[in-house]
Formats: C-alpha cells, sequence, structure tokens
C-alpha cells in the first residue's frame, strides 16, 4: 500500500478568473434512463504551441541536464501494479501543498528554493523534506475509477443513484450506489475538485501528472495545454502511430488529441499559483477501451474513443505496445517538450 502525506488545496486561481480545465474522452455509449439537460460546449480558446527557446544544442543540453525533475514512476517500477485513485490524488496534493510553500504567500517573496532538483542530488530511498517541492510529474496506471467533477451531472453514468443528493463536495465523493445489474457497479465513482463531466481511468491506460511550476516554463496557460498535447503527439509518432490517415492529432476547439476521428487521449488540468496538478491520460491497451461504455464521457455523444493497440489492429504497424513499453516513449517526449531531465523519485508499494 503506498503511504503518502495529504494536504489540502483550493480551486486553481488566474488573477480573479477560476480556472478549471477537465478531461474530455468521447464515445458513442447508451445513455441513462435519468433524464437531464444536454451539455453546451464553449468553443475553448486554444491557443498555439511554441517550443521552449534555448541559445543553442550546447546551451540547450546544459539548461537540459540543470532542469532536473523528480519522476514517481509507479509504472515502469519493477514492481508496479495498478493504483487506486485517492492514493494518487492525495499525493498530487501533497506535492501542490510543498510547491506552494516553496513559492510562499507573497508575489514578491523569494522561493524557499529552487524548482529543479539540485545536481549533486541523486535519488535516494527518502526525498529531503526541503526537496519535495521541486517540480514532479507522476506516472501511473490506476484501478478502475469513473471521476467526477465538483459539478458534474451523475447521470451521465449509467445506472448512477445519488444517495444525498449533494453535488460538488468532494468530501462526500464515495456518497453513490449503482444499479446492482449494470457491469460498472463494481467501478468506484470518485468526485474531486475540477470541472468538467465524467470520465473514466483503468488498466491499460498511462496517466501522467505532472505537478510542477509554470514560471519555469512559460506563464501560460494555453502553452501548457498545447504542451501536453504535443508530448502525446510525438510519443504516438515515435511509437509509430503516424501516416497520413492514422497521424495523431489536435481537433478544432477540442482539447485532447485524436488518432481516425477517435480520441486516444485526454487532458485536464488545474493550476494554483502557477503550479500544475492533474493531467493527462492516454489508451494504451484494448482493455482500457471497455469501461467507457459505462458512461457518456463529458457528455459528448456521436465520438467514440480509441487506443494505440487498436489502431495497430486496423492496419498501422504489427507492434502492439504494454503501458509500460509506451510509457518509456511519454517520458522521452515529456523530456524533449519541457527540455527537462527526470530523475528517477523513490516509490513505496
Amino acid at each position: 500500500m503506498l503511504s503518502f502525506q495529504s494536504s489540502a488545496i483550493v480551486v486553481a486561481l488566474i488573477g480573479s478568473n477560476k480556472l478549471v480545465l477537465a478531461f474530455q474522452s468521447t464515445r458513442s455509449v447508451a445513455r441513462s434512463s435519468r433524464p437531464h439537460q444536454p451539455i453546451n460546449l464553449t468553443p475553448q480558446q486554444l491557443g498555439e504551441f511554441e517550443p521552449i527557446n534555448f541559445h543553442s544544442t550546447a546551451d540547450g543540453d546544459r539548461d537540459r541536464n540543470r532542469r532536473r525533475v523528480w519522476l514517481y514512476d509507479f509504472v515502469t517500477a519493477s514492481q508496479s501494479t495498478t493504483v487506486p485513485y485517492n492514493v494518487m490524488w492525495d499525493h498530487q496534493k501533497s506535492l501542490v501543498s510543498h510547491q506552494l510553500t516553496r513559492i510562499g504567500k507573497g508575489p514578491k517573496d523569494p522561493p524557499l528554493y529552487d524548482q529543479f532538483v539540485p545536481l549533486d542530488l541523486d535519488s535516494e530511498d527518502i526525498i529531503p523534506q526541503s526537496l519535495l517541492g521541486c517540480d514532479s510529474v507522476i506516472m501511473v496506471e490506476h484501478d478502475p475509477v469513473y471521476t467526477l467533477g465538483t459539478a458534474s451531472d451523475a447521470s451521465f453514468i449509467r445506472g448512477y443513484q445519488s444517495i444525498d443528493g449533494v453535488k460538488g463536495d468532494v468530501e462526500k465523493r464515495d456518497n453513490h450506489t449503482l444499479n446492482d445489474e449494470d457491469e460498472s457497479a463494481a467501478i468506484p465513482i470518485v468526485r474531486i475538485e475540477r470541472g468538467g463531466e465524467v470520465t473514466y481511468h483503468g488498466p491499460g491506460q498511462l496517466v501522467l501528472y505532472p505537478i510542477i511550476d509554470l514560471r519555469g516554463y512559460k506563464q501560460d496557460i494555453h502553452w501548457y495545454m498545447r504542451a501536453l498535447e504535443e508530448v502525446i503527439i510525438l510519443a504516438l509518432e515515435n511509437a509509430g502511430v503516424k501516416g497520413a490517415s492514422k497521424a495523431a492529432t489536435r481537433e478544432d476547439n477540442l482539447t485532447g488529441v485524436w488518432v481516425s476521428n477517435k480520441k486516444i487521449a485526454a487532458i485536464g488540468i488545474k493550476t494554483r499559483r502557477w503550479v500544475t496538478m492533474h493531467g493527462l491520460a492516454i489508451n494504451v491497451d484494448l482493455k482500457s477501451l471497455h469501461n467507457f461504455e459505462g458512461i457518456v464521457p463529458c457528455g459528448l455523444e456521436g465520438r467514440e474513443v480509441t487506443c494505440i493497440n487498436e489502431e495497430f489492429a486496423r492496419g498501422i504497424g504489427e507492434c502492439c505496445f504494454t503501458v509500460e513499453q509506451f510509457a518509456v516513449r511519454v517520458r522521452e517526449a515529456l523530456e524533449e517538450v519541457f527540455g527537462i531531465t527526470l530523475v528517477s523519485a523513490p516509490t513505496r508499494l
């Protein structure tokens, strides 16, 4: 069992505007019999992705070696296993809390220490308390779970029945039931402090949670979203998902990455004082798709989800990937796009 320090976190704020960007994933599925209002999606301000510029290749290599980021790798570790969602949720909140402590409360306060891992420190059994607020990335494969945002319509989960009718209270995230005859009944439902509608995480899907201070990259939320998409697109291309008809692409007015007009990866972030939380999810194996049929992801009907191995089965190649194998591609792409070097942090299972 994993054990991490938990700490509170409030909804992200940028200036006076609340920012909560939710996971989006789509598949045409049966709708619950409970009535609900249709969702009107406002076109998103997508922004553009621009690479982080270094003065030269030599300087870029030196800068990248200095920009060291903790990697909590629960996927490719020798004792890798799926992890309950709440465990990683608490771990994220703890790391964000340490980041905010490092930054300080005042806008002009100097940080207590640098956001990047010192050059003279390698992976140890225990990370010094004073360095838990350095930039971090979590890679994980979850146990099956449906997650709801604070204002999500639970009727987008087939067979859902509210116990107390309370919506938007993360402390009541376990107050739910599912009809016994529904095959999704064994899947937990977790209501978390993000916006957006229901999504699914589970085995066969790679999830990445960057807990980073954007002041060391680019202070632009839209750029960050596009950078995460760039990581996914680059990793998929390097894995062989490419070509005129099978290339991974963005789609107008929607966040995420698409292949063959189907969503293969979802992105959802939250920030507070330029510190990020939550991240991206990429469907790798066929087993990652089945439980999407228990929901209407983000309330979008008529669109489907796909996974890497399903696209290979459609004829783009003969290779198939495990989550562990594809995690290596994502790690390489993350280092390239963000100009960082990932340093293994200790994980306890």
